[in-house]
């Protein structure tokens, strides 16, 4: 590792003698207090209480670029208790990033970017958005992970590319958060040991003081997780912290837990240490009485020079960054491919030949015309796109065997006892992740991963238990990350398993969730396709809900327009009528083929002509243009939907009437349901006729 690399900032630029660490905290507690009072709203004693661990980190340690805020080498700093926002909005404007003073008068007011708390992508030099407790120590572990496979797979001796560390600040919010258990196991597993975490420990949360519910040895549980501990920080004293950090970064092979103690609101007379301090202005009496105590004798929102040149980061960033081109620059004229690859995966941009990739997994799925579970329909189209897509890190939440996330060129991810990456005879490291039973730690750690850059991380488990993962999965949709989760067993059609594991509402709840696209493809064709748009929705995480028992193959006169999320796959010259549909059947998954049945028993039986639309993706579908849907859905004929699931969401298209399921399911064997149910050929065919009556 290059000097240039590894030496710390210093504390304070020699253009700013004499400015205390005391008082460089001192602005973030005035700025926090300024901006949560002209707001009225927000919480103010979290930044107060954390603003000397503020200097240590960021102006000692943090190793990243203001002008340049997505510098590929930064370190990442993650605000964990999201709720602090100030802190964070404080530190990026003090230290010179594009965030005016304007921007923290207007905390909390529309369309500034100083939002109630953190989001990425609106506030520049936040690297992920964070309010619900927790999710953000596991992006934190998300992103580690990324740095360390990346640093495995391109670091070459003598040419360090990727060396940085993920710091977080959290608090005992986070910690008691179910999430954050699933997190930290992984991450000491996983020996992360670039993750640095600070815990801001003051005892108080919304509530009152936490002893009476909150009574976890901390130290000992990260300890038992295979964690480095540094205990009682006094998290008051910049110098102190500085020390526990500089130990941290040595640790070579475990993440590190500094456990910081504060006082919330600190500085404040009266509200210091108590929970009036978390959610709430100081008032404009607390707030004169705290400037006096704490010596800040300047109006609101009012920095000196001096402090401003004390915190400026800017120079200092640039030098960094510089340093790391020249080293990027050796490393690209030894390894020009791997440099070029390199650049590709951290622009999210995905290789030349993927359409050529995309086209032959759509063909050779409607060449063979397989007869599978589009489970394993998914596994085929990912054996292809694996092969060719290298940034591909998959995974399954205990359950590879039944959601077939896995593939030939995705072999299990493992560390040595080092907690160096295993690598197979070719030198490649595995990419497919035993997240364990964990499913929202699973889901908060691909959007870590995607945050971070270099890899398009899916996991899988059973459709079910994406309630487990659902806060992580809206997260990713506000975050515009492009994350893919694998759902297999997406019905009653799973049998005996019953109604505890049979998703029924599941289908209809993700496609509420804004900019999540929801796919349930109905056969082979149909998947490769869903995973060939998900895989180029670069701003937009996608839910595959798959089958659990095999489906057949429905024959198809054209592909292009299953991408668009519908489309009309047969109609009544299909089955021998020669007439104008009097109706359309709109159908998805598994029941694309119970459509088809109907259409052909109406025909058959009562000469009645159908159209069917195979509707994989209604969310993909509400996007087109209105000629198109209006091809697909004519206007004047009746529409009856067929879905395994809750009947709400299909009212929006105007049907006359839904064959779905708006009970808990049974257990019993699938064909057993399905009869049960009414989900046969005779019931869709009796449904339409009955519209067509009335």
């Amino acid at each position: 590792m290059s000097d240039a690399l590894s030496t710390p900032i210093s504390p304070a630029p020699a253009s700013a003698p004499g400015v205390s660490p005391q008082t460089q905290a001192n602005a973030i507690r005035a700025l926090a207090m300024d901006a949560v009072q002209a707001a009225n709203s927000g919480h103010p004693g979290a930044p107060m209480g954390m603003a000397d661990m503020a200097v240590a980190l960021w102006g000692r340690h943090l190793r990243h670029n203001p002008t340049n805020p997505l510098w590929a080498n930064r370190d990442r700093f993650v605000l964990s208790n999201g709720h602090a926002s100030m802190l964070l909005y404080a530190l990026l404007h003090l230290t010179g990033y594009k965030l005016p003073i304007g921007e923290l008068k207007n905390f909390r007011q529309l369309h500034s970017k100083t939002a109630g708390h953190p989001e990425v992508g609106h506030t520049p030099g936040v690297e992920t958005t964070t309010g619900p407790l927790g999710q953000g120590i596991t992006n934190a572990v998300g992103m580690a992970l990324a740095e360390k496979l990346l640093a495995a797979e391109f670091n070459r001796d003598g040419h360090s590319i990727v060396d940085h560390h993920t710091y977080v600040f959290m608090g005992d919010g986070c910690l008691m958060e179910g999430i954050s258990h699933e997190a930290v196991a992984l991450a000491g597993a996983w020996k992360l040991s670039k993750l640095i975490a600070l815990y801001d420990d003051n005892g108080i949360s919304i509530d009152g003081q936490v002893a009476p519910w909150f009574i976890d040895d901390t130290p000992k549980r990260f300890e038992a997780c295979g964690w480095n501990v540094i205990r009682a920080v006094d998290g008051h004293s910049a110098d102190a912290v500085d020390r526990a950090i500089a130990d941290a970064r040595n640790s070579a092979d475990k993440p590190t837990l500094i456990c910081c103690k504060t006082s919330i609101g600190k500085g404040s007379p009266n509200r210091a240490n108590t929970a009036k301090a978390h959610g709430e202005p100081l008032g404009a009496e607390e707030i004169k009485l705290t400037r006096e105590a704490l010596g800040w004798n300047h109006a609101p929102f009012v920095i000196p020079k001096d402090v401003y040149a004390a915190w400026d980061a800017r120079d200092a960033g640039k030098a960094r960054e510089a340093a790391w081109n020249t080293t990027f620059a050796a490393y690209k004229a030894a390894y020009p491919e791997l440099a070029k690859e390199f650049t590709r995966r951290m622009k999210g941009e995905l290789p030349r030949q993927f359409h050529q990739v995309a086209v032959d997994a759509v063909l050779a799925a409607h060449t063979k015309a397989e007869t599978v579970a589009s489970r394993k329909a998914s596994q085929i189209a990912l054996e292809a796109f694996t092969a060719a897509l290298p940034e591909l890190l998959g995974g399954s939440a205990d359950l590879t065997g039944s959601n077939l996330t896995n593939t030939q060129s995705t072999p299990n991810l493992r560390f040595d006892l080092a907690g160096n990456v295993v690598k197979n005879e070719q030198g490649q490291g595995g990419r497919h992740i035993n997240y364990g039973v964990r499913e929202f730690g699973m889901a908060a750690i691909m959007n870590g991963v995607a945050l971070h850059g270099g890899f398009i991380p899916y996991g899988g488990t059973f459709l079910t238990f994406s309630d487990y993962s659902r806060n992580a999965i809206r997260m990713a949709a506000l975050m515009k990350q492009r994350v893919i989760h694998v759902f297999t067993h997406d019905s009653i059609g799973l049998g005996e398993d019953g109604p505890t594991h049979q998703s029924v509402e599941h289908a209809a709840s993700l496609r509420l969730i804004p900019n999540l696209d929801v796919w349930r493809p109905g056969d082979t064709a149909e998947t490769a396709v869903a995973w060939a748009v998900a895989l180029q929705n670069r701003n937009q995480p996608t839910a595959l809900l798959l089958s659990r028992q095999n489906l057949p193959y429905a024959p198809k006169h054209d592909l292009g327009d299953i991408s668009r999320g519908a489309y009309v796959l047969a109609e009544p010259t299909e089955v021998g009528l020669k007439k104008k549909a009097q109706a359309v059947i709109i159908a998805t998954g598994s029941e694309v083929q119970l459509a088809l049945k109907a259409q052909d028993l109406l025909a058959r039986a009562y000469n009645i002509a159908a159209r069917v639309v195979s509707m994989p993706s209604t969310t993909t579908f509400d996007r087109q243009d209105a000629a198109y849907k209006a091809s697909v859905l004519p206007r004047g004929l009746p529409r009856i939907a067929v879905e395994m699931g809750s009947t709400d969401g299909w009212w929006k298209y105007g049907v006359a009437a839904v064959v779905g399921l708006d009970s808990y399911g049974e257990s019993a064997p699938a064909p057993v349901l399905f009869e049960h149910f009414g989900f046969t050929a005779q019931n869709v065919a009796d449904t339409v006729r009955t519209v067509l009556v009335k």
